[in-house]
C-alpha cells in the first residue's frame, strides 16, 4: 500500500522558498508517530510543505493531512485535488477536531482528538474496505508502549532542530484561550511516556542538542524528576517550555539544568491578575515573575517569554509596559500574540455567543490580526501594539541593553548572539535554508547552549533558596 503524509504550510509562512527561520525548526512528528503503526512492507512518504514543494502529481493509495487552523483552507485544496483523482483522503489535527462538521466536506475519514488509539483502528478497517467516515479518541489514550517514531521518513538536513521530541500529550491546565483542550476532550488531557521509554529514545538520537516540543515539560514533577536523573552523564544540551509556578516550586529546575537544560519557553502571558483570572490561567496568579526569571538567569538558562495582548483589561500602554519589563528583565526572546479565540475553546464560544467574533476566515486566526471585537483598545491599537513591540524588543540597542544585564560575559554574549541571530538575520537565514546549509548551523546551535559558569555566590543563593 502507498501511503503520504502531508503537513500543509501555515499561511503565514509564506512558501518553501521564503520563510522566516521558525518554519523550519522542527519536523512533523505527529505524522511521523501515525507512520509508525503503518507495515513495513507499505510504501511510506511524509511531506511538509514548510520545507519543500510538495508533488501532488502521484496517487497513492491513502492520504493523510494534518489540518492547524491557518493551513486550513491549503489542506482542503489539497484533499480536494486528491479525492477528484480516487484516492482516499483522511484529515486529523486540531482544527478538524474543533470543526470535525467543516473537515468532514473535504476527506472520506477525519480523526478526532489524538489518534494514537484510533489510527490503528481505522488502518484495519481500511485494509478490510470498510473504513468508518469518522474515528473519535476518546478512553484509553496512552503514549506508552507505542512504536518508535518513524524518523527514517524525516529529512532531518532540512531543519535546524530534527532531534524535537514529545513525551506527553496535553497539559494539566486548562487556560479558556487554549487551543489544545478542546483536542483532548472526552478522555485524558494529560499523559506521558515511562522514563525507560524516553531515554531510548533520546538514545537513538544522534548529536548533542534536544527541543522537547511538550506543552509543559514540567508538568509531571516525578516523571520530570527521574528523567533528569537519568539524562545526566548523557552530555545532552536541551530546549523546553514550562510555567512560572513549576520554575518556583521545588528543585525540579536546578535538576533540568544538570541534565542540560539550557533555554525555556515561559508562558507569563499577561501582568493583570484579572485578565488571568479572566483566562482561568490560575497557575500565574499571586506568582513573582521576576523571581522566576532570576532563578533561571542564575541557572545560566535563557528565556523565551510569551505574551499575549487583547485581553478585555489591556489598554494601550500595555505594549510599553511588556516591552519595558523583558528588556530590564534580560529576556533573551520574546514571543508576542494578539489574542486569538480559537473554534473549540471556552474564548471562542464566549466570543460568539456574545457576539464578538469579526470574522470567521481561518487564515487571519494566526495571533498577528485582530478577529473579535476588542474591549480597551480599539482593533487598530491593537495590531499596531503588536508589531511595535515585536520591532521595539529586538531593537539593537534593546537587545544590547538586555544581553548587558547578564552578570557574566559569557551569558551576556550568548544573549546576544542569540537574540540577535534568532531576528536580525532574517535574509541571512533564507540563504541558508535554500542552500541547504541548515545542518552546518547546528553546532553553532549547540554551541550557544553551552552551559555558564556562574558565580560561587550566585551557586550559593540558589542553593539557600532551594532549601
Amino acid at each position: 500500500m502507498k501511503v503520504k503524509l502531508i503537513l500543509p504550510s501555515l499561511t503565514e509562512a509564506r512558501s518553501a522558498f521564503w520563510r522566516p527561520i521558525k518554519y523550519s525548526l522542527f519536523p512533523p512528528l505527529g505524522l511521523a508517530t501515525l507512520a509508525a503503526y503503518l507495515d513495513n512492507t507499505d510504501d511510506v512518504e511524509i511531506q511538509d510543505q514548510h520545507v519543500e514543494s510538495l508533488n501532488l502529481n502521484d496517487t497513492p493509495d491513502l492520504v493523510l493531512i494534518q489540518v492547524y487552523i491557518t493551513n486550513a483552507k491549503r489542506a482542503y485544496a489539497i484533499a480536494r485535488h486528491y479525492r477528484d483523482k480516487g484516492v482516499y483522503v483522511a484529515l486529523g489535527g486540531l482544527h478538524v477536531t474543533s470543526l470535525p462538521d467543516e473537515a468532514a466536506q473535504f476527506a472520506d475519514t477525519i480523526f478526532l482528538g489524538p489518534a494514537e488509539q484510533t489510527f490503528p483502528e481505522f488502518l484495519k478497517d481500511f485494509r478490510a474496505k470498510s473504513p468508518k467516515r469518522r474515528y473519535v479518541s476518546t478512553n484509553g489514550r496512552t503514549i506508552q508502549n507505542q512504536p518508535p517514531v518513524r524518523r527514517d521518513l524525516i529529512k532531518r538536513e532540512k531543519y535546524l532542530v530534527p532531534n524535537s521530541l514529545v513525551i506527553s500529550r496535553g497539559c494539566p491546565h486548562h487556560c479558556d484561550f487554549c487551543y489544545k483542550d478542546a483536542f483532548f476532550k472526552g478522555g485524558a488531557s494529560f499523559y506521558t511516556q515511562r522514563v525507560d521509554e524516553i531515554l531510548a529514545e533520546i538514545s537513538r538520537l544522534p548529536g548533542k542538542h534536544l527541543y522537547f516540543l511538550d506543552d509543559h515539560l514540567l508538568g509531571n514533577p516525578r516523571l520530570a524528576a527521574e528523567l533528569f536523573e537519568g539524562m545526566r552523564g548523557m552530555n545532552r544540551v536541551f530546549q523546553g517550555a514550562a510555567t512560572v509556578k513549576s520554575i518556583l516550586d521545588g528543585d525540579l529546575i536546578e535538576k533540568a539544568a544538570k541534565a542540560g537544560l539550557r533555554s525555556l519557553f515561559v508562558g507569563f502571558e499577561t501582568f493583570s491578575p484579572e485578565n488571568l483570572r479572566q483566562s482561568n490561567k490560575s497557575q500565574n496568579l499571586m506568582l513573582d515573575y521576576g523571581r522566576a526569571v532570576r532563578r533561571l538567569h542564575d541557572l545560566g538558562i535563557m528565556i523565551n517569554g510569551s505574551f499575549v495582548f487583547g485581553l478585555d483589561n489591556d489598554d494601550p500602554d500595555v505594549f510599553k509596559r511588556t516591552v519595558d519589563w523583558g528588556v530590564s528583565n534580560a529576556i533573551t526572546t520574546s514571543t508576542y500574540h494578539v489574542l486569538t479565540p480559537y473554534p473549540g475553546t471556552r474564548l471562542f464560544n464566549s466570543m460568539e455567543q456574545s457576539g464578538r467574533l469579526l470574522t470567521k476566515d481561518w487564515d487571519l486566526y494566526d495571533t498577528r490580526h485582530v478577529v473579535y471585537q476588542t474591549r480597551g483598545l480599539t482593533a487598530k491599537e491593537l495590531e499596531d501594539g503588536y508589531w511595535w513591540a515585536y520591532k521595539e524588543f529586538y531593537r539593537w540597542g534593546n537587545i544590547f541593553k538586555a544581553s548587558f544585564a547578564h552578570d557574566s560575559l559569557q551569558h551576556q554574549l550568548k544573549h546576544l548572539f542569540y537574540t540577535g541571530g534568532w531576528k536580525k538575520f532574517e535574509e541571512f537565514w533564507n540563504i541558508v535554508i535554500n542552500t541547504g546549509g541548515l545542518k552546518r548551523m547546528l553546532p553553532l546551535l549547540e554551541l550557544l547552549l553551552c552551559e555558564v559558569e556562574t558565580k560561587k555566590s550566585d551557586r550559593e543563593s540558589v542553593a539557600i533558596f532551594v532549601r
